[in-house]
């Protein structure tokens, strides 16, 4: 009973959103919009045809993939590093740049990137969605490591490795639920991020969160358009998270336990 309330109290918003990005804006805005259903595309030839969504959703895509993937090639590396020799203090530093909000550099992340005329671009972007995304990928990694036996490493030397060999061929195979998991969720929090793109995008990199804004005017709320908008930016991390679901469970519970 508990679940089942649960599941209607976070489902039904979701499902409200999808029926209503059928629905004209007039109906959705109506006291009667539960019971009346008039079907629709208009919404959604909205959003892809005259917002150009499909070009937003491409400059989200893209930001996410490179940020995500030149995160992994440092993260990874560094948190096997911090895992093997012990090097809590580092982990501390990484710690704290993932706990300081990102508000806070705004002010001077704009004023670097206007000095050195990158804003507006995606390079700004990027490095500015690996400040999330990097300190997640070395805190997963990380417990992932110190999960791993380091007696299998050892065997591996004893038959000829060396220590980077030894890591790549072994650890690095052990631990893709660590690194699947790192690279699913950075991807959905830089999908997602809205406080970045606001600052430092613009015309031409603009992402899915911000370019929701297009369907909000001084005067009125295109409601309709919102709504579809809302599915598409939601729709792709949905499907993610249930298809990759076993994924990121087995990553972030690796580290639970040792030997």
């Amino acid at each position: 009973m508990l679940l089942a309330i649960v599941v209607i109290a976070f489902g039904f918003p979701l499902v409200w959103m999808l029926l209503a990005s059928f629905q004209p804006s007039i109906v959705i805005t109506s006291a009667d919009s539960l019971a009346e259903f008039r079907f629709t595309l208009e919404n959604y030839i909205s959003v892809f045809q005259r917002q150009s969504f499909a070009v937003f959703a491409w400059n989200s895509f893209l930001i996410a993939a490179i940020s995500t993937a030149l995160s992994l090639v440092i993260g990874v590396p560094a948190a096997y590093a911090i895992a093997r020799w012990g090097m809590h203090k580092s982990s501390m530093v990484v710690l704290i740049a993932r706990v300081i909000p990102g508000i806070s550099l705004l002010v001077p992340w704009y004023y670097i990137f206007a000095q050195i005329d990158l804003v507006d671009s995606y390079t700004a972007l990027i490095l500015t969605h690996m400040f999330v995304g990097l300190p997640l990928v070395v805190w997963i990694m990380m417990n992932t490591f110190e999960a791993l036996p380091i007696e299998l490493e050892e065997a591996g030397q004893i038959d000829g490795l060396s220590r980077i060999g030894s890591f790549v061929r072994v650890s690095l195979p052990l631990a893709t639920p660590g690194i699947a998991t790192a690279s699913i969720l950075s991807m959905i929090f830089s999908w997602n991020n809205f406080l970045f793109a606001l600052v430092l995008s613009g015309a031409n990199t603009k992402t899915l969160p911000v370019a929701i804004f297009n369907f909000i005017s001084y005067a009125s709320i295109d409601w309709g358009g919102l709504m579809a908008a809302s599915v598409v930016i939601t729709l792709p991390v949905m499907l993610i998270s249930l298809f990759m679901q076993r994924y990121i469970v087995s990553g972030l519970t690796g580290g639970a336990t040792k030997g």
